[in-house]
């Protein structure tokens, strides 16, 4: 657990303007992030210097479009920016070892259409791609696709299960060797290496096979998101990196511990799924730096907006109708992203905050764990994690871009790595060779297909 010799593993988390809600704001941040490719383009190649393992792109396909005033000030809520595989394409042309990582729900999605996008990518960045299977939790969305509500949670995750199955499938249509592509014979491909999915589920009925070769890493690595219950059985079954929010170590420990034994339980090794909490650092040269880098963000907030995103956060109560200065009133659990509104409510209670200490604190981390301080503070704290079971890594959420990536890896990266616990150079060139995943052996699921394939 979190054992040196592994190396910790580093994502680089873009949200456009950066994490904080109010840093496009920010006067080094340019506004326009969202659909600013040049900015992108310098985010990739940073992080690429900085020898991260992969960039990660969140995404949500809806506006949260119920609270106008809020949505007008903030920029962090998918308002206007890439469709991020469409980027991550783009991105994969402007760089060369770093691994390229989008989510995309499995609610408002089709497997084939998924598995198609996601194995070009791994094909257009020579084996750099992985998929973040999310089910969506923003409401807006399901207004998108002719729903009123989403589905139930547990509704949402198995559909999300029988999905992920059904995408690893159409990646196996074709065994690696099955294109022959041989002219003088005029035979393009092995009629025996051809496997024809033929999936009939309570979801979907999909036959395939794929119209992509199996692509240069078997599989494109599978990244999961969700931390509750039925979310850590969905990671311990498939995941191989779990993204998670815990902003305290005996929780971070905690998480660790029940996911990687849930997945020995399902026959895999508690290796082959890597934990990576998100932290939103804040890092200076000198301890006073970093806090007034803290200050500048935090005053830049609009009480309009952080009220506006607790109250989404915390669904099922309006939180306007309470004193802000006053305790958080009881929360009732409706549907949504039920671990994350769980954990913002514990905090609220054990630090005894009132509603803007709170909206104040989300405003920021929005639940992960944040570090104030000095390159060397911020790297103790991270080799406590990763060396005592808390974590094989972290996903790194700058609070504002590029600056916040810029000092984190110019200060935090060479700490890292004078500790011996980072890499020095990149040793692989595929995202699984650089997280230490193996290559998943082709899995026939299903029947042949024995179409006519000569040219």
């Amino acid at each position: 657990m979190g054992r040196a010799d592994a190396g910790m593993k580093l994502a680089a988390f873009l949200y456009p303007t950066g994490y904080h809600v109010a840093a496009w704001r920010h006067p080094d941040v340019p506004a326009d992030a969202g659909v600013n490719f040049a900015h992108f383009t310098q985010l990739a190649r940073t992080a690429e210097r900085g020898l991260f393992d992969f960039l990660f792109l969140a995404d949500s396909v809806a506006v949260r479009g119920t609270d106008l005033p809020a949505l007008s000030r903030t920029a962090i809520r998918y308002v206007a920016q890439f469709e991020p595989l469409t980027l991550l394409s783009a991105l994969a042309a402007v760089t060369e070892r770093i691994g390229l990582v989008a989510s995309a729900t499995s609610t408002y999605n089709e497997p084939y259409h998924l598995a198609r996008k996601f194995a070009s990518l791994d094909f257009i960045s020579g084996g750099r791609a992985g998929w973040n299977l999310v089910t969506s939790s923003n409401g807006d969305e399901a207004h998108n696709f002719g729903l009123d509500a989403h589905p139930e949670h547990g509704e949402r995750y198995g559909r999300a299960r029988e999905f992920a199955q059904v995408v690893k499938g159409l990646w196996d249509s074709w065994e690696d060797d099955a294109f022959l592509r041989d002219k003088d014979t005029g035979l393009y491909f092995d009629p025996d290496k051809l496997h024809v999915l033929h999936h009939r589920g309570e979801e979907f009925s999909v036959r395939g096979p794929l119209n992509v070769p199996r692509t240069p890493q078997g599989h494109p690595v599978l990244v999961q998101s969700g931390s509750s219950d039925v979310g850590r059985e969905l990671a311990a079954e498939i995941g191989e990196v779990v993204f998670t929010a815990q902003p305290t170590f005996a929780g971070a420990k905690a998480f660790y511990a029940d996911v990687k034994a849930r997945a020995a339980r399902k026959g895999r090794s508690p290796d082959a799924l890597k934990v990576m909490p998100g932290i939103f650092p804040f890092v200076g040269r000198t301890q006073r730096e970093a806090e007034a880098r803290y200050e500048q963000l935090q005053a830049l907030i609009d009480p309009v907006v952080g009220l506006s995103l607790l109250n989404g956060l915390l669904p099922g109560v309006d939180l306007s109708a309470h004193p802000l200065d006053g305790p958080l009133p009881e929360v009732p659990q409706v549907q949504g992203s039920w671990s994350r509104q769980n954990l913002i409510v514990e905090e609220a209670r054990r630090r005894n905050l009132t509603i803007r200490q709170l909206y104040l604190d989300i405003a920021g981390s929005r639940g992960h764990w944040q570090l104030v301080g000095t390159p060397e503070r911020i790297a103790d704290e991270l080799e406590v994690w990763f060396r005592e079971g808390a974590a094989d890594g972290f996903n790194v959420m700058a609070p504002y871009l590029p600056g916040g990536l810029d000092t984190f890896v110019e200060l935090v990266i060479p700490e890292l790595q004078r500790r011996g616990l980072f890499r020095t150079r990149y040793e692989g060139r595929t995202l699984r060779e650089h997280l230490g995943l193996r290559r998943p052996e082709h899995v026939s699921r299903r029947s042949h297909g024995r179409s006519a394939v000569a040219g």
